[in-house]
């Protein structure tokens, strides 16, 4: 007779803190923790080694911790279906125990067959929420109070004496999947992954660096240090979106009881990050109540907008220069130039990289989306998906969001110093000519070393000219086609229900450029339809 063992697979929660299906699982018997490495969901074109790699280091903090707790982790190459088939020839499966994701187009439907193979073995599978995402949402009108319910409920506790399958030493953990880890290709100046380092950085944003929060994250400059940088580990779930919610808010009334104790703006910098947490969640529901964002415009009436991009060839070129940061743009570039080493820029420039290929190129969300998605060690599908398509004006219910890539320079690295700093090529121009090169004298660009078209590149269109045939283009639509019913369902589907969500958001500064994501359910609502 087969032993009966509980298998906990391990996907975008690599922790044994407040870990439901792990505690659930060890609360029945014995336990198989396993994770799998799906050629199906890496190979999506979505995904890059510097992704693969941050798991790797985030799963050696997960197998130490595990085995403080008497388990062992087992890494299986070959995806999750074989691991299976592989486990039930040697036990006899009590239940699947995992949390919900909300991933990429590929997980979804590599969850539906995994689903469709415990059906067909009689294998009851238990998934629990995290998050704040709420699976089978039914109407958003009560989202925000089942996500404030989740934050506030107590932790899951850590299985204390947990105890591990017998005869897990038979079971084969190599395999012949294909895979994107290269060290060669990794990005060296990353973030590293692993429960370690998501703590410290947690600690040490609520005890000072929160203080910058506010006024520091619009800078590519100020916002490396002014930003939580927790993003990459609530991605993979080194950390629960619950705990870091409950640590920011027993650490806000510590500030209220002895403020004096406490450096100087970390208070409204907590409440402002604490409302991002809220968006974070927000954004990862649009894609689990419509996974088809990530892959189909959320408003009908964009359909074939941009799709020239796929069969021109001087569109193609743009969408090479643009990913390569070859636009002639010093801050694109530049914020181009640092995502290649570290897989990071702040939300404002990527909103900016977003609006730029949309607008000025006038390339299509699709292609763009997913080299950003390559790009962004904390690519979070959820969120992504709808950004991108919100800051390429696709959605129908947000006010456009054009960006001036040479105003944003002026504002955002007024003395050029982030430009400089990631473009050599641009080092010696002046600061009256490091965001508009393209105007310098040719006397000029010899005296400076940086001569347009070979040192640095001459921009790809004329910004004034690509933004009006922009504004055109969306003035033709909004006069030629009538989406009331679809703009109304999508509103109700998807859009914030706080009225004052701007305030609530920290973004009530009027010279922002961007604005608000979520939109009020109210008689002001501003949509393009």
């Amino acid at each position: 007779m087969k032993p009966l063992v509980h298998i906990v697979w391990f996907k975008r929660d690599l922790r044994v803190q407040d870990h439901a299906a792990l505690y659930a699982a060890c609360s029945q018997g014995k336990v198989l923790p396993i994770f799998c490495w799906d050629a199906v969901v890496w190979a999506g074109g979505d995904y890059a080694t510097q992704h693969q790699m941050f798991v790797k280091e985030c799963l050696t903090t997960l197998k130490r911790d595990l085995g403080s707790i008497g388990l062992s982790l087992l890494e299986f190459q070959q995806g999750i279906l074989t691991s299976l088939d592989g486990i039930s020839q040697l036990y006899s499966i009590g239940a699947l125990y995992s949390h919900e994701e909300t991933g990429n187009n590929n997980s979804y439907q590599l969850d539906r067959a995994v689903a469709a193979w415990c059906r067909s073995q009689g294998v009851t599978w238990h998934e629990y929420p995290q998050n704040g995402v709420v699976r089978r949402l039914r109407n958003r009108d009560t989202w925000a109070a089942q996500w404030e319910k989740h934050m506030l409920a107590p932790q899951v506790p850590t299985p204390s004496n947990a105890t591990m399958a017998e005869r897990a030493d038979e079971l084969i953990l190599d395999g012949d999947a294909q895979s994107l880890q290269n060290k060669h290709l990794d990005k060296p100046l990353r973030q590293r992954g692993g429960r370690d380092e998501a703590v410290k950085l947690l600690h040490t944003f609520l005890n000072g660096r929160a203080s910058r929060y506010r006024g520091g994250i619009s800078s590519p400059l100020s916002s490396e240090h002014a930003g939580s940088r927790l993003s990459p580990y609530l991605t993979w779930g080194a950390l629960s979106m619950r705990e870091v919610v409950q640590h920011l808010r027993k650490q806000k009334l510590k500030i209220q009881q002895h403020p004096t104790q406490y450096p100087k703006g970390l208070q409204a910098g907590l409440i402002g990050f604490e409302s991002r947490l809220h968006w974070h969640c927000h954004f990862m529901q649009k894609l689990e109540s419509e996974p088809a964002i990530e892959y189909q415009n959320l408003h009908p009436a964009f359909n074939h907008l941009r799709d020239e991009g796929y069969a021109s060839i001087e569109l193609q070129l743009r969408l090479k220069a643009w990913c390569a940061g070859q636009t002639g743009w010093p801050l694109v570039d530049a914020c181009m130039a640092m995502l290649r080493e570290t897989g990071w820029v702040n939300f404002r420039m990527r909103a900016m990289l977003m609006s730029t290929a949309s607008y000025l190129l006038w390339l299509h969300w699709r292609e763009t989306g997913l080299h950003l998605a390559r790009e962004f060690l904390d690519y979070e599908p959820g969120i992504h998906w709808p950004q991108v398509q919100m800051q390429s004006g696709t959605t129908g219910i947000n006010t456009l969001r054009i960006y001036n890539p040479v105003k944003q320079a002026m504002d955002q690295d007024p003395e050029g110093v982030f430009v400089r700093r990631w473009l050599p090529a641009l080092r010696s121009v002046p600061n009256t000519w490091i965001f508009q090169p393209w105007l310098m004298p040719a006397s000029l660009q010899e005296e400076y070393s940086c001569k347009i078209g070979v040192d640095y590149p001459a921009p790809l269109v004329s910004i004034d000219q690509a933004l009006r045939l922009a504004r055109a283009q969306f003035s033709l639509l909004k006069r030629t086609n009538q989406h009331d019913a679809q703009t109304a369902t999508i509103i109700k589907k998807h859009a914030s229900r706080k009225t004052n969500a701007r305030k609530s958001m920290g973004m009530d500064n009027k010279s922002s450029q961007v604005k608000h994501p979520s939109v009020p359910l109210s008689t002001r609502q501003k949509t393009l339809f």
